[in-house]
């Protein structure tokens, strides 16, 4: 008989809100394999426990947050609406079917007051990142880093020219070190100190957004971004630090001083990196190589001026200190320059006469001169890990770890765009995105380990077994008939 069940909207039901979210749900296993009480610790210093109206419960707050991080929701708004509607999404906050869920205002007047100027973002992503190596799932032991860039919101035709004052690199005084050390080991005097701490750069700054940058990359598009610099762990690929910056910063400049933060605040023992060709500056080199951790680092592919011979084909003699010319002339050492750089140079009056001199050079003077830097032994060194077996193996593993993550990042969880302005509010949503990768992944890991022992392996293995043990008796029970016969 045909029937319509519009009359059931009306009716009242008893129902029990847990017995309505399905057991094999991601929140439910976010819920039970995650910890979050450490965010109520967390933020008590910015609460007044004894003046003003309740708050609203911060890890409500937060798991709020998660859950729009979690299913790419970007409008506040948004989510408090399906948070509304969602029977799983309100069981996860801890809100009943009649509850009244928080105003989306909530969520601005905290990032505009309570959060403002605070580490909480970065507090709560360390806390993650120190479960996750409680349980066992990272290692610390080959680390994997990487950029990505994220669209500003601003519009790339707005900008105004300004001349800015920038610090030079933390490195600059080893570097001074090496190049006075350099110097004297070949018998010349010390470079005069000179104060090169800042240096003058004009920019385009967004009048919309002036904390971001104008990125021109070859490749890539060109307008204002900011850069997500990120770094997984190798055993299950979650992530261990993530860092922004504005997109006309180099991905070689933050490199080495978070490297040395996840060391100190983790405890990692790092034994070997996997990087891209954007890393592969002399100073990561030497840090690298000093510090013992195995440096694997894309080659950068250089143009030369056609017609003309390949760096390459210059050979180094480290005995002597010389470079041998494809024509096996020497270029002897001539000095060190404040930048780091050795001069070897040719003798013009043997260049003068060699039939490779239009291959060579086109210097007016006919002298050729090559440059090494004085760290460029760690360089060398990198190449040769690139080249080894171990080396092929770990910068393969590359585009399986880092680059996914990022391909996970932008196409799950909205970070292909900045949802807010300024560097602050972009690190939130680049921090609070990677809070919610590295949840769902420990969650399914650990919710595949408490299914049995080793993550249900235990239990596989005696199907398998027995599954082989009844085929193997039926065979012999088979084999047996046919002897008899």
């Amino acid at each position: 008989m045909f029937q319509t069940h519009s009359h059931r909207q009306g009716s009242m039901e008893l129902v029990n809100i847990e017995d309505l979210v399905p057991q094999d749900h991601l929140l439910r296993k976010i819920d039970a394999t995650i910890d979050f009480s450490f965010i109520a610790e967390k933020t008590r210093p910015l609460y007044c426990e004894n003046n003003g109206r309740p708050c609203v419960d911060p890890v409500m707050l937060f798991k709020m947050l998660f859950i729009g991080y979690l299913y790419g929701v970007r409008s506040e708004r948004r989510l408090v609406e399906e948070i509304r509607v969602n029977v799983a999404y309100r069981w996860f906050v801890g809100l009943s079917l009649t509850d009244k869920v928080p105003h989306a205002t909530t969520f601005s007047q905290n990032r505009r007051r309570r959060f403002n100027g605070t580490t909480i973002f970065q507090e709560i992503f360390d806390e993650i990142v120190l479960q996750a190596i409680n349980h066992g799932l990272i290692e610390g032991k080959e680390l994997f880093t990487d950029s990505t860039f994220l669209k500003a919101n601003a519009n790339k035709n707005k900008f105004t020219r300004q001349m800015v004052r920038q610090s030079t690199e933390k490195y600059v005084e080893e570097l001074d070190r090496a190049i006075d050390k350099d110097r004297e080991a070949h018998g010349k005097r010390p470079l005069k100190k000179n104060d090169t701490s800042e240096v003058e750069r004009e920019i385009r700054v967004s009048t919309t957004d002036p904390e971001s940058g104008y990125m021109v990359r070859e490749g890539k598009p060109e307008g204002f971004f900011y850069l997500d610099h990120r770094t997984v762990d190798g055993k299950h690929n979650l992530i261990t630090d993530v860092y922004v910056t504005p997109g006309n910063v180099h991905d070689s400049k933050p490199y080495l001083a978070r490297l040395k933060r996840q060391q100190e605040r983790f405890g990692l023992e790092v034994e070997a990196v996997a990087l891209d060709a954007g890393y592969l500056t002399n100073p990561i080199c030497h840090a690298l190589k000093e510090s013992g951790i195995f440096a694997v680092i894309a080659h950068r592919r250089f143009h030369p001026q056609k017609g003309l011979f390949h760096k390459w084909q210059f050979k180094y003699n480290a005995k002597r200190d010389v470079y041998i010319c494809p024509g096996k002339h020497e270029l002897t050492y001539r000095t060190t320059n404040r930048q780091g750089y050795r001069e070897y140079k040719s003798d013009p009056q043997t260049c003068r006469d060699c039939p490779f001199l239009s291959q060579c050079t086109r210097s007016k003077n006919h002298v050729k001169t090559i440059t090494r830097h004085v760290w460029e032994d760690a360089k060398e060194w990198v190449r040769q890990n690139r080249l080894s077996e171990r080396g092929k193996a770990l910068y393969k593993r590359r585009k399986e770890t880092i680059e996914r993550s990022f391909a996970d990042a932008k196409e799950l969880h909205g970070l292909r765009y900045a949802r807010m302005r300024g560097l602050a509010r972009v690190t939130e949503q680049c921090l609070l995105t990677a809070v919610c990768q590295n949840i769902k992944k420990m969650a399914l890991l650990l919710w595949k380990r408490s299914k049995g022992p080793n993550g249900g392996f235990f239990i596989r293995s005696l199907r398998l077994f027995f599954s082989g043990f009844f085929r193997f008796s039926i065979q012999t029970q088979r084999r047996n008939r046919w002897v008899c016969q």
